[in-house]
């Protein structure tokens, strides 16, 4: 089958729709489950190349969670640790590789990951499905389902649940096409391999030295960029991006709002938010966006008087400022990719303060001076890898 029909494009009023193999070929996809709409397969095929790519760079099983052509979060399968399992509330659960990967994928920026659609490089098992089961998703695309698991899938919101089985060795052709406005555009696919040569062949500041895990996670946060709609900037820490700023026209803005996010990961690691006294049977949204109020600095007028009943057993204790700040003032290790050059090192005295110590850009702006200075001051190593990743 070359041509599958859509109920309609990105808005109901937007019809026909459909995807189509203009070279007649079939479809390297198999709809599972489900009928997966115009957005829904664009977050699939962007979010399948990234986790596909993810695995190629490091070898480790990866997984992404996209919400309108961008990554909410994007992570390969590490260990989990106690705190990250309670905080990502997996703690109840067996989980394999390839579901360590999409816990910390969807865990990350819970906020942004609400109704996503989920990729996975490796074959969906039965511990990711039931993972899956208990949020709220639009559906998933993977090389594979074990039985057990294409059972749990299908079965997920009422049977509609949107199940996408890809060829994984399909390779589309080196020359893609789009219209816009009825006019078609031709480029060359961004075929770039993003590897640790690329970060080891231009370190530009005093400090040359990056860790493993700092390679590591610096690939991460460049592979998510590729693929997430520009100006953007993702800080990764942990095998995971930990905060993505995405399609701001500023890059001071890229790195602030991936920076909150990447504080937000962080301060919901605090005692005080591990330990919020939440009533039985919280619905888990209401409990993803209370602990979002409780971290922010409106805590205690938006749960005034007594709306903090409907929530918790009893009323916490804010957590201050202060207790933020210092609490901040220990975060550490955090690599930080760039889609495209830093113009001014007040993007890195930003990204200090949210624990960044490694970084990865481009380079090439008449200001490269002064953001090599400022990561001097800071003892940062950065790299620059002479490759812009803008996606549009």
């Amino acid at each position: 089958m070359n041509e599958l029909a859509l109920k309609y494009g990105c808005n109901p009023n937007q019809k026909p729709s459909r995807i189509f193999m203009q070279d007649g070929n079939d479809l390297p996809v198999e709809v599972l489950n489900g009928k997966p709409g115009y957005i829904n397969f664009l977050d699939a095929f962007n979010s399948w190349q990234l986790v596909k790519e993810l695995k190629a760079a490091t070898g480790l099983p990866a997984a992404a969670s996209f919400k309108h052509v961008s990554p909410a979060g994007a992570a390969v399968a590490t260990e989990l640790s106690d705190t990250l399992k309670k905080i990502y509330f997996v703690d109840d659960l067996e989980l394999s590789p390839i579901a360590c990967a999409y816990a910390k994928a969807r865990g990350a920026d819970r906020m942004s990951s609400y109704g996503d659609w989920v990729a996975l490089s490796d074959t969906c098992d039965v511990q990711t499905a039931l993972l899956l089961k208990r949020e709220v998703s639009d559906g998933i695309i993977a090389p594979d389902y074990t039985p057990e698991a294409l059972e749990v899938l299908k079965a997920k919101r009422k049977g509609t649940y949107n199940v996408v089985k890809i060829n994984p060795n399909y390779n589309p052709a080196p020359i893609e096409h789009k219209d816009v406005f009825g006019i078609t555009f031709e480029q060359g696919r961004n075929e770039l391999k993003i590897d640790e040569a690329m970060l080891m062949q231009n370190i530009v500041t005093d400090n040359k030295n990056l860790t493993e895990d700092a390679k590591r996670d610096l690939l991460i946060a460049l592979i998510t960029l590729k693929y997430t709609q520009s100006n953007s900037v993702c800080y990764a820490k942990d095998g995971q991006a930990i905060g993505v700023g995405a399609g701001q026209q500023s890059r001071i803005h890229c790195t602030r709002l991936a920076g909150n996010k990447a504080d937000i990961w962080y301060l919901r690691q605090h005692p005080k938010v591990m330990n919020l006294p939440f009533v039985d049977n919280i619905r888990r949204p209401d409990r993803d966006n209370t602990i979002d109020v409780y971290i922010s600095d409106d805590y205690e007028d938006v749960l005034a008087e007594g709306a903090w009943q409907q929530y918790f057993k009893t009323k916490p204790e804010p957590l201050t400022r202060e207790e933020k700040k210092e609490w901040l003032s220990t975060f550490s290790g955090v690599s930080l990719g760039s889609d495209a050059f830093f113009p001014f090192g007040d993007n890195i005295e930003r990204a200090k303060r949210s624990g960044v110590q490694y970084v990865a850009q481009p380079g090439g702006s008449i200001r490269d001076d002064n953001v090599i200075e400022t990561c001097n001051k800071y003892n940062m190593t950065m790299s620059f890898t002479g490759i812009r990743l803008f996606h549009h």
